[in-house]
């Protein structure tokens, strides 16, 4: 300021105290407008105009997440700062809440600077299959709550003129009510680390957890909550730390696979099963499925039988079940939709009060859900109509129509007149 008053007086004008710092706050205040008007009506709208123009997804990013804009509002704090260190006396009032105001802005600005440069780093990494399951937005969450932490004590400790170690070592005696206001960060960003580092869920993935009612595909993984598009289009939000802490299913090593399983009984009647007679032999043996197993297991057992020189219930025979487990094991290895290198059977289970469960375990060969409905349909359609080949009833319980026919048939109606 002295030197302003002298470069002044050498031209013979002759200004006092007040008139000079109102001048050189005027100098201040018209740089700043310059500088912003260039800045962000002639440089950024220029790139802008470019970036909109231009093929470059980066650029595109860049713009919408503001990190130029950003850039020069900070710019111009430190622009502002050099001109009150250039033009005012370092002790005087005015330059100390100028100085202060300036500092504040530009520590303001290069925080949000810093979280636009997050953001752009983080939609750029979505664009990449190898990033793109990661839960990066939970990390980049839990760097940007550290960064305005950190910010923050810088920021109170330059208002209040004391030294940010000062405000850290108190810190530490709040330490216990700092961890219970920021419990939930500490815990999801802990939590995100362990779920990006097992690789234990992405983006995408099909998620199953029972205890909050989820059951869809992951849309968002943050930093203290993981969103779930459960598949009737509601939305379940699910505390981050309890994926680390709770049991959950994921269904993506099925789809990474190729195949979906099947795994479904039906019960048959117990009542129904019996030893093949001859005619039903001949009658099944005309299948092509069943053919090439009816005539070897006839082979061997007339030789055993032959063998044992023994008649009556000690003779081994073909029964329907057994024939009709066979067959179903043929059909589903040549059905043109299921896949033949994962397992595969047919199998019967404890059979109970309601029959003899026949369980189908096999493996689809794609994990579309509409296409896998389908083909399951379409297994127990022909299950249902073909077991009437083998004279075998399915079991299910009475119903009103059976007590009805049971009883002697329907209520006849009325003669007429």
């Amino acid at each position: 300021m002295q030197e302003l008053i002298s470069l002044f007086n050498e031209y013979g004008i002759s200004i006092n105290h007040t008139t000079s710092l109102v001048a050189i706050l005027g100098i201040i205040i018209l740089t700043a407008v310059v500088v912003h008007f260039i800045l962000h009506r002639i440089v950024l709208r220029a790139f802008e105009k470019r970036a909109a123009a231009s093929s470059h997804l980066w650029l595109q990013i860049i713009t919408q997440n503001k990190l130029f804009q950003r850039l020069a509002f900070m710019l111009q704090g430190i622009i502002v700062q050099l001109q009150c260190v250039l033009w005012l006396h370092k002790d005087s009032e005015t330059a100390v809440i100028i100085v202060t105001i300036a500092q504040l802005w530009i520590m303001l600005y290069a925080l949000l600077s810093f979280f636009s440069l997050l953001d752009v780093i983080y939609q750029l990494s979505v664009k990449y299959p190898v990033a793109s399951h990661l839960p990066l937005k939970g990390i980049i969450q839990g760097v940007k709550l550290l960064s305005a932490i950190v910010v923050g004590i810088l920021m109170i400790s330059l208002l209040i003129g004391k030294s940010p170690a000062i405000l850290i070592s108190g810190l530490g005696a709040m330490a216990a009510v700092l961890m219970l206001v920021f419990k939930d960060p500490i815990l999801g960003l802990v939590a995100g680390i362990q779920l990006s580092a097992n690789n234990m869920l992405r983006l995408g993935d099909w998620l199953e957890m029972p205890k909050y009612g989820a059951d869809g595909a992951v849309t968002d993984i943050g930093l203290t909550t993981v969103k779930v598009r459960n598949w009737d289009n509601t939305i379940t939000t699910i505390p981050t730390y309890s994926l680390v802490s709770d049991a959950f299913k994921n269904w993506s090593g099925m789809s990474q696979s190729g195949g979906r399983r099947i795994k479904r009984s039906i019960n048959i009647d117990t009542a129904s099963i019996h030893f093949l007679s001859p005619q039903q032999e001949q009658k099944l043996i005309r299948s092509r499925l069943l053919k090439p197993y009816l005539e070897e297991r006839r082979k061997e057992i007339n030789a055993w039988n032959h063998g044992q020189n023994d008649e009556g219930i000690n003779q081994r025979r073909l029964t329907n079940i057994g024939t009709f487990r066979v067959y179903l094991t043929e059909y589903l290895r040549n059905h043109p939709r299921i896949r033949k290198d994962m397992t595969l059977m047919v199998r019967q289970l404890e059979p109970g009060v309601s029959g003899l469960p026949v369980e189908i375990y096999a493996f689809t060969n794609t994990v579309v859900w509409l296409e896998y409905e389908a083909i399951q349909s379409d297994i127990f359609d022909h299950i249902l109509a073909i077991i009437d080949e083998f004279d075998l009833r399915i079991h299910q319980s009475p119903t009103g129509y059976d007590v009805r026919s049971g009883l002697g048939g329907t209520r006849q109606a009325p003669e007429a007149g």
